[in-house]
Order: C-alpha cells, then sequence, then structure tokens
C-alpha cells in the first residue's frame, strides 16, 4: 500500500495545531512491539538506562519510525526532509511511581526559543499496550503555545488533561511545546515509552497531506484563532491570510493573561501599517523578559528555551512587511532584543531573504545567543549567496557550542556548494558535544560530493555501533 494511502488529512492538522498532538497506530509486524518489549526489559534489567544508544541496542526500534503511517503523518508536520534527532530517551514507568509534574522538554541543550511556528515534534512509543493504572504520559491539550498554566502540580492543575492510552504500537506525535508528565503506575506492570524526537530541516513549500482546501476550519472551539491560522497557512507554505477583526485594543499587549496577549498581537498583525507598533512591543517585552531567558521554570526547565512574547510570536505572521524593521533591531543596544530579532527573521523564513547580509554581520556579534539565531535565520531563508559560506563556515571554529551547531545546520542545506567547508566539518565530527558530532555528520551527508562523503564513512566505520555486544556478550 503507498505511502500516499497513510497521508493525513486537512483535518488532522487542524487539531495537530488546535489541540498539539496526533495519535497514529504503527501498522507494523504484529511480533515487532512484542519483541522490542521483551528487549528492553533485558536491558533495563541488565544494563540500566542506556540514554541515546537505545536505537543502536535494539535496532527494530527504527521499524516503529520506517512505517507508512508514522513517516506519513511525520512528512505531513515537517517536511519531507524531516530527521530524526540523536537524542532519544526509553522511559520506564515502574510500579509504585508517583508520577511527574507538568512540563515542557528542553531541546536538547540548544537554545531555541519557544515559537508557535514549530520546528520540533515529539514522538512517543509505546511497545506494549498501556492503559490508564500503568502510569501512562499524558498533557494538556491546547496549551502547547503558553507559557504557563494553572499550576504545574498535578493535584492543583485546573485546565483539561488528557492521558495518552494506546495498544501496543501507539505512537504519539507532540508538539514540542506541548505540557505533558508521566502518571502514576499503580498497576503491577513496567510501563514503557520511548521519546524520539524530529525536526524540520526546511520552511513548508506546499502541503504534504490530503489537503482539500485553503481554509481554516476548526472543528472544535479555539482559544488563539489568529495564531493557529498562521500556524495552518505557514504548514500549507502561504503567507497567513490577513482576517479584520475590527478595532483592537492596543493597550492588551500589556494585560497580564497571556491569551489576551496573543490574541490582541495576532489581531493587530492582521491589520496595515502596524509593523512598528508591534516591534516597539516586541521590543519593550523583550526587555522585560530578560530575567527569563535562563530562569529555570517549568517550561524552560533547563533555563534554555524560553518562550518568544506575544508581539514576537505575532511578527512572523506579517512576513516581509515586519523585516526592515526587524533588521534595524540586529542593532540594537541589548543582545537579547538583537537575538530575539534573528528568531522572527527565522521563523518568516524566504520572505526576510533581503536581509541575508544583515544577519551574515550578526556572525560578528559579541553575544553567542546572536550568533546563533543569525545562523538560523540563515538556514531559514533557502539557498544562502555564495560570499555567504565563508562566514558560516568560519563559525565551525565559534567558542561557543551551540554556534558550532548551527553553523553545521546551516551548511545542511548547502549541497556541493559546501565542499570548502568539508575540512572545517571533519573537525566538528570531533566536538566536545556529541550532538555536535551528529550535525557535522549529517552536514558532511547533504553536501554528498565525493570528498564529503568518504571523510563522512571513514569516521562512521571508526565510531561503528555493534548491537550484539553488551556486558553478557563481550566480544
Amino acid at each position: 500500500m503507498s505511502d500516499s494511502h497513510y497521508a493525513l488529512t486537512d483535518q488532522q492538522i487542524q487539531l495537530f495545531i488546535q489541540r498539539g498532538f496526533l495519535t497514529i497506530q504503527a501498522d507494523a509486524d504484529p511480533g515487532l512491539h512484542g519483541e522490542i518489549h521483551d528487549q528492553l526489559e533485558h536491558v533495563y534489567a541488565n544494563e540500566g538506562n542506556i540514554g541515546n544508544n537505545i536505537l543502536p541496542r535494539i535496532p527494530r526500534i527504527q521499524e516503529v519510525f520506517d512505517d507508512p503511517a508514522v513517516r506519513a503523518a511525520l512528512t505531513g508536520l515537517l517536511g519531507p526532509d524531516y530527521i530524526m534527532n540523536p537524542h532519544r530517551h526509553g522511559h520506564l514507568n515502574p510500579p509504585g511511581s508517583k508520577g511527574q509534574t507538568w512540563h515542557k522538554d528542553c531541546y536538547v541543550y540548544d537554545h531555541n526559543l519557544r515559537h508557535p511556528r514549530f520546528q520540533w515534534i515529539l514522538a512517543f512509543y509505546y511497545p506494549q499496550d498501556t492503559d490508564a493504572d500503568m502510569g501512562p504520559s499524558a498533557l494538556v491539550p491546547g496549551h502547547q503555545n503558553f507559557k504557563t498554566i494553572s499550576a504545574v502540580d498535578p493535584d492543583h492543575t485546573t485546565e483539561s488533561v488528557l492521558p495518552l492510552l494506546g495498544i501496543a504500537g501507539t505512537v504519539t506525535l507532540l508538539n514540542f511545546d506541548a505540557w505533558h508528565r508521566a502518571t502514576a503506575n499503580v498497576s503491577n506492570k513496567n510501563r514503557y515509552m520511548l521519546k524520539f524526537q524530529f525536526a524540520r530541516m526546511s520552511q513548508p513549500r506546499a502541503p504534504l497531506w490530503q489537503h482539500g482546501s485553503a481554509t481554516w476550519v476548526p472543528s472544535e472551539p479555539d482559544s488563539v484563532p489568529g495564531l493557529s491560522r498562521d500556524v495552518w497557512h505557514w504548514l500549507r507554505g502561504g503567507m497567513s491570510t490577513p482576517v479584520n477583526n475590527g478595532k483592537v485594543n492596543e493597550a492588551d499587549l500589556l494585560a497580564d493573561d497571556e491569551c489576551l496577549r496573543l490574541n490582541t498581537a495576532y489581531d493587530l498583525a492582521a491589520h496595515e501599517g502596524t509593523e512598528s507598533l508591534l516591534v516597539e512591543a516586541m521590543r519593550r517585552e523583550t526587555r522585560e523578559a530578560i530575567e527569563d531567558t535562563t530562569a529555570k521554570t517549568a517550561d524552560n526547565a533547563h533555563g534554555t528555551n524560553p518562550t518568544a512574547g506575544a508581539a514576537a510570536r505575532a511578527l512572523s505572521s506579517m512576513g516581509s512587511r515586519a523585516v526592515p524593521m526587524l533588521a534595524e533591531s540586529l542593532h540594537d543596544d541589548l543582545w537579547w532584543i538583537r537575538a530575539m530579532s534573528a528568531d522572527i527573521l527565522a521563523r518568516i523564513g524566504p520572505s526576510a531573504a533581503m536581509v541575508e547580509e544583515q544577519l551574515v554581520h550578526a556572525l560578528a556579534d559579541d553575544h553567542w545567543w546572536v550568533r546563533r539565531n543569525a545562523l538560523e535565520a540563515l538556514r531559514s531563508l533557502g539557498p544562502v549567496k555564495e560570499s555567504s559560506i565563508h562566514p558560516i563556515t568560519n563559525a565551525l571554529h565559534d567558542s561557543d557550542y551551540r554556534v558550532r551547531r548551527n553553523a553545521a545546520l546551516a551548511l545542511c542545506h548547502l549541497g556541493e556548494a559546501g565542499e570548502s567547508a568539508v575540512a572545517a566539518l571533519l573537525e566538528v565530527l570531533e566536538d566536545e558535544n556529541r550532538y555536535n558530532r551528529f550535525y557535522a555528520a549529517l552536514a558532511l551527508r547533504r553536501i554528498g560530493t565525493p570528498k564529503a562523503t568518504n571523510a563522512l564513512m571513514d569516521s562512521l566505520f571508526t565510531a561503528r555501533w555493534c548491537p550484539l555486544t553488551s556486558a553478557d556478550s563481550r566480544y
């Protein structure tokens, strides 16, 4: 059966945008999930949690994510060239566990800003039937775009919550910013959930699902309709269709209620001539939130992934209209405003191509977060000018690992034009950061010249993993 048979529908895409999750059943070999479960039991009993090596240790897990239904869903949400990130984690929730508090995951020690135009997705896979007693994962549907919820203590949370139940082979795809937690396991069985991460590598160009209508027609109430509509049109590869809802109270940009702030910002973005108002609001909210950049809170547990402000998020929906003023903000006296401006340009994507030179100039900024975000923005523009390749390659030698990582990601889009970066990428294959090594390998693979491919293969043969080798069988 062809992959097109499994493609998502408009309704599924729109529900994912609203609710922040989608459940897929991996239609694989019926014995696959039982085999994976049995191997997990053995590995955890004899080797413990082996972290990122869970996939090479149990290679058949890959069959779950190669399943045509899972692959079609990931393609519809993340594009045709999405990647599986190198970070993955096996969650064992044993009998008697008390569960977790509500939280959002970090972006694997990188400093992405949380934004509705999602670039990453979480995949939760159950290798065994999972009912409510077994301590399933749970989420707060529809709140992925909010910095806070009523309470992170589940005993005091007032929002509706949803336990993620399912038979063996259930894969739940979550917006990376979804509020979620493990619940208490009151059964006598181990509950395993394998968490994998997938990321978009290119900006949306066209719908990659069974697309019938460009109209945003949500099938349930939506607390942030302007935001959701923008994500829908962005995923379709087009601009948001402005919906003028009449006069907007600008003072509500300062409201305590986050939902009101977001609706006000997106309503203003739908009006002509509001660019300067929203850019100034972005500067104000960014200055006021600078203390939150590394604050360890429930939505920013590692102090690495703050949530962009309401005006900052809405500015991305304005496309090229907002670009000239954002380019000016790249020179602001405050580094956090410069970093936020670069992030918004990254979310705008190809429509911001006119500021490529300014973004290249920002690679020399004195703050690593500005340099990091400038590289992310350059990656989102599409193919860059030949003159930009050298400064991007130089960023592979940056003193900050996050800058080096995003330089490697930016080079992934160059194809054979990135040949000149091969030597520098080989150095990153020995980077102190394990994830940077992966992204350097990915860049070499995508450059694809004989020189890049041979260098990559030499490195991979040296690092080859044997899934049969364990404490019980060393040789």
